[in-house]
């Protein structure tokens, strides 16, 4: 399996800055496996392809506003730093620009001094960061910390404060409770919770998983024979009660329709083979490209996503790489729009 199989040309004019004013006013593209067909629609009506009463799943993980703009205490000189993970109380994995130039120990404030942080050493390309405060740590981040946006979306001139402060909310779903993520699980911005209610009541079950997506999900594939590429491990929980749901459409022939590739990764790591007395939890590092089977999930939607990434591979083998790149070039002729902020696509 060759990486350059899933390239493919995007004008960068169709990558999406930002969402559109109301979260379900997106576009739809609907993509039938069966027979190939594709066809358009908002995503305010997607209840019309909700058929036989489906199980969806979401991914109900919080995003942390934990990108931070630092001083190094020594030289002066400004730092980036991204929280990714608290390995132990005080003790933080984080991806910080420049990591190589910045020595063991070295001491980094930010908001004021009010936090601090002090290098303790490397994990692969991780910086492990010795945090201190004064006073709670979240209200510190929800005050001093940025959304940790992709690189892809800029945010940058007079607008630059009005849109990292819609972020705050825009680059959240509406469903999120548990924080812990450093990127959202995008296909879950669409939905209002008007529509999740309606759909709650008679169109579908609602279950949720959790995945903290982390730097695994987004880390560039370097090898031209993708199958070498390595996931690095994210955290997930299955409630008992999202567990036994899963089991129990699959056992009655019920279609499994995960929202977003996060909760596809979580859905066809497990096997649902029998009810779970307690909650499960556990580390998933999940691969799925053409020629994986999927065992779980009948359905997917989803954003459009990078040429060249895992991302663009797991909607290639739930589908075919054929009937994506096919897609996706309709996608392109049509404007849609790509990426975080995009628009969605339904695989049936």
């Amino acid at each position: 399996m060759r990486l350059s199989d899933f390239d493919f040309c995007l004008p960068p004019e169709l990558i999406a800055q930002k969402p559109v004013p109301q979260r379900d006013q997106s576009r739809l593209m609907v993509v039938d496996r069966s027979t190939s067909r594709i066809s358009h629609d908002l995503f305010a009506n997607l209840s019309r392809y909700l058929k036989d009463h489906p199980l969806m799943v979401f991914n109900d993980t919080r995003v942390m506003p934990a990108k931070l703009a630092g001083i190094i205490d020594e030289t002066g000189r400004d730092v980036e730093v991204l929280l990714v993970r608290e390995m132990e109380p005080g003790l933080w994995e984080a991806l910080i620009k420049g990591l190589k130039r910045i020595k063991t120990n070295t001491r980094i404030v930010f908001a004021g001094g009010s936090l601090t942080a002090v290098l303790q050493g490397r994990k692969d390309n991780l910086g492990i960061l010795r945090l201190s405060h004064q006073g709670n740590l979240r209200e510190i981040l929800s005050q001093a910390a940025r959304m940790p946006l992709p690189p892809y979306i800029a945010r940058q001139g007079p607008e630059r404060e009005a849109l990292e402060q819609m972020d705050r909310t825009r680059y959240q779903t509406v469903y999120a409770a548990k924080e812990g993520a450093i990127a959202a699980p995008t296909a879950g911005l669409h939905f209002t919770q008007k529509m999740i209610d309606e759909i709650g009541m008679g169109l579908a079950d609602i279950a949720f998983i959790t995945l903290h997506v982390g730097v695994g999900t987004f880390m560039p594939v370097r090898s031209e024979n993708a199958e070498q590429h390595r996931m690095e491990s994210e955290n997930y929980f299955i409630s008992r009660e999202t567990w036994n749901k899963v089991v129990d459409a699959k056992k009655k022939g019920r279609h499994i329709l995960a929202v977003g590739t996060t909760t596809t990764r979580v859905l066809e790591s497990v096997c649902f083979d029998s009810p779970a007395s307690g909650d499960v939890s556990g580390w998933t590092d999940a691969f799925l490209f053409p020629g994986k089977r999927f065992n779980t999930i009948n359905h997917l939607l989803t954003n459009f996503h990078l040429p060249r990434s895992t991302l663009f591979m797991l909607v290639s083998a739930f589908s075919s790489l054929d009937l994506m790149q096919k897609a996706y070039q309709e996608a392109i002729r049509d404007k849609y729009r790509f990426f975080s902020y995009g628009d969605a696509m339904l695989i049936l």
